[in-house]
Order: structure tokens, then C-alpha cells, then sequence
């Protein structure tokens, strides 16, 4: 079996990679720069010239083969290499009759657990949404405790707000369910510490990425510092840089993207490092219902997988595209059982859907400089 053509697809807020094969089977793989899709298409058409003719079944030899030909490696390169590299692995399930989670290792779990994203502009509105997702099923939460516009308050408006939203949630759902916040890297080191102080009493499940992660000193600064779990690593994309978050002890969760840090070939490696050192996975989900199926075979095959998003799963509006949307029920979606990632896309259907730009905006403080 050879790679015969190779078609990446702009659709929505999604870049879809399609791998065709001369025996008929079509792999689809997506890719997770998800604010520069553009370009990361025109990197999928250039690593085209390697890939075609190939056998797309040795999908680790590709990886080293492309990642150490010139050691020009990064988010481009990498996003686009783990689109092909889902596509590979969706055709090798294919072609044996397999779900790729089989080919992994097999299942550990029958299904994946999920979280809920709460939002609100009142802490009303936030204990209001968090009360609306428990009754839907869901077991886990996770909210981003600012308000609009928060940039432009002193730090301790924001620290006050925030643990002020924090504890509406709790009061609104209780002790027994699962509480994760997303920091966006918001906070200076400073502020981190002193909000996970604040928080400790409220039984957080993880803090994930209170500063930009550039420096993973000072995230190790903050773990030494509080009590709250530190979860990161959605911006690395090589193995490397997650060996460097595991190996600082800074983190309880690692956060790499299947569609950045190299496809299910590389992230495999960085699940099996976390899991020696007891460090969970976290996965950062963005995109189409191709990366919420390309993630459930990973997490359905990874002991030490802890959570992923929902991203509305079974509401998806790109669920017109494929033809076995996936089930969400009671805040897990279940592990589907067909071959590859367990869906196929319909092209004829892609053009409802025109690439939706992101475009810079910037956010900023009262004084005008950039806040985060």
C-alpha cells in the first residue's frame, strides 16, 4: 500500500488532512495550531513531496525521517506532521479492520470521561451554568474564574473576583464534583500564587497554565509555592519539551495536544514518560469531531489519561460532516468500536463550511499595554 495523494481541507475553525492510498482506503488526521491553520495547510502541501509513495503504515519511521531531515523543527512543522500521522494511523486501523485504540495497546476503559466548560458574566450566571451541566451528566467542570474584561482591574479586583466565582460554583454543585481552572496564563507569578492560595479551600482538581509557559521555572516557582495541581504543556509539541515539564516535578498533569505533538506516534511516548513519573494526562482538545475521535482512541488506550473536553461532542456543528457522530452520555463519551479513529468525513459536505480566520486581536490593560 502506497500514499497516492495527500489533500489538507480548510473547514470552519478546522484543518482536516485527507491521506489516499492506491489500495482505496482514505486516512483523515487534523491539525491543532488552530490560529494559524493557513499555514500550517501550505506545510502539509510542502511535507506532501516526502510522504507520497509511501507506505503510510510506517508512520514512526516518517516521523524521524521528516522531524531530523534538516533540524528545522516547530508548531508548523509539527502540527502538520501530526495531522499526517493520524491520517496514517486511521488508514493502518482501516486496513486491518481495527480501532486504532487496538492497535495501541488495546482499551483500559470502555469510555472517556469529560469535562464541562462553565461561563457566566454574574456569579450568578456561573453557578447557574455549573448547575446546568451537573444536571446534564456531567461529573466534571471547569471554568475560567474572570469576568469581561478583567484586564482592565487592579490584580487584587481579579484575585477577589475569582475566588468569589470559585465559590459560587462550589455552593451551586457541592463537594462532589470535579473542579478544574483554566488560567489562560492571565496571572504574573505573583498573582498565581497568591490566587492558588486563596482557592486551596475549595478542592480544585487542576490549575492549569497560571503563567505563559515559556518559562518552566517559574512554573516550578508557583508549584513549590502553592497546594493546587498544576496542569500544562498545551503549547509543547515535541517529546522533548514534555520530558522537560516532567522532569521539573512543576506539573501533576501534562496537557499535549495529539494534533501538535506529533499525532498518536509521539504522544503515545510523552503518556508512557508521564506515566513513570505518576504525572497524569490532560489532554488539550481543540477542533472538528475527527480530533474528538482521534482522542478517544488515545485516551481510551492510556492508563494514566485523566480528562478531555467535551467540545460538544454530540452537538458538534461539524457533525454534518462525518457519519458516525460520537456519543456523549452522562459526561463520558463512549469508545467507538470501528476501524481507524472510528469515523469518516463526507467531502461533499465540506464546502457548508468556509474557514472561519481567527485575525489578531490583542487584550489590554487599562494603561493600554498588552495584558496577556
Amino acid at each position: 500500500m502506497r500514499i497516492e495523494r495527500i489533500q489538507p481541507f480548510l473547514v470552519g475553525r478546522s484543518l482536516l488532512v485527507r491521506v489516499y492510498t492506491d489500495e482505496g482506503i482514505v486516512g483523515t488526521g487534523e491539525a491543532g495550531l488552530w490560529a494559524h491553520h493557513p499555514t500550517v495547510y501550505r506545510a502539509v502541501e510542502e511535507l506532501s513531496a516526502y510522504y507520497l509513495g509511501k507506505d503510510p503504515t510506517r508512520m514512526e519511521h516518517h516521523f524521524q525521517v521528516v522531524s531530523r531531515n534538516t533540524h528545522f523543527m516547530g508548531s508548523v512543522l509539527s502540527a502538520a506532521m501530526s495531522a499526517m500521522d493520524i491520517a496514517m494511523w486511521d488508514i493502518l486501523g482501516k486496513a486491518v479492520n481495527k480501532p486504532v485504540h487496538a492497535l495501541l495497546g488495546g482499551k483500559v476503559r470502555d469510555k472517556v470521561r469529560v469535562f464541562a466548560n462553565v461561563f457566566g458574566a454574574t456569579l450568578d450566571e456561573f453557578a447557574e451554568s455549573a448547575r446546568q451541566q451537573v444536571a446534564k451528566g456531567f461529573t466534571s467542570l471547569r471554568t475560567t474564574p474572570m469576568f469581561r474584561d478583567f484586564e482592565k482591574e487592579t490584580p487584587t479586583k481579579v484575585i477577589k473576583d475569582a475566588v468569589a466565582i470559585v465559590g459560587a460554583i462550589r455552593e451551586a454543585v457541592g463537594d462532589e464534583v470535579d473542579l478544574g481552572l483554566e488560567i489562560h496564563r492571565n496571572l504574573t507569578l505573583n498573582q498565581a500564587i497568591l490566587l492558588a492560595q486563596e482557592l486551596a479551600p475549595y478542592r480544585i482538581l487542576y490549575y492549569e497554565d497560571p503563567l505563559p509557559p515559556e518559562s518552566i521555572e517559574a512554573i516550578a516557582y508557583i508549584a513549590r509555592h502553592v497546594d493546587l495541581p498544576i496542569a500544562a504543556g498545551e503549547r509543547s509539541y515535541n517529546l522533548q519539551q514534555f520530558k522537560t515539564w516532567i522532569d521539573s516535578q512543576a506539573v501533576a498533569m501534562v496537557r499535549p495536544n495529539l494534533s501538535l505533538a506529533g499525532g498518536f506516534t509521539q504522544v503515545k511516548k510523552i503518556a508512557a514518560l508521564a506515566e513513570a513519573a505518576f504525572v497524569g494526562v490532560f489532554p488539550h482538545l481543540m477542533g472538528s469531531p475527527v480530533n474528538i475521535a482521534a482522542y478517544t482512541q488515545f485516551a481510551a488506550a492510556t492508563p494514566n489519561f485523566v480528562l478531555m473536553e467535551s467540545f460538544n461532542a454530540d452537538t458538534h456543528p461539524l457533525n454534518a460532516i462525518v457519519d458516525r457522530p460520537l456519543t456523549l452520555e452522562g459526561g463520558y463519551i463512549t469508545v467507538p468500536e470501528g476501524p481507524g479513529i472510528g469515523l469518516d468525513i463526507d467531502e461533499s459536505q465540506l464546502e457548508r463550511f468556509p474557514y472561519i480566520e481567527m485575525g489578531i486581536r490583542g487584550n489590554f490593560a487599562a494603561d493600554g499595554s498588552v495584558a496577556h
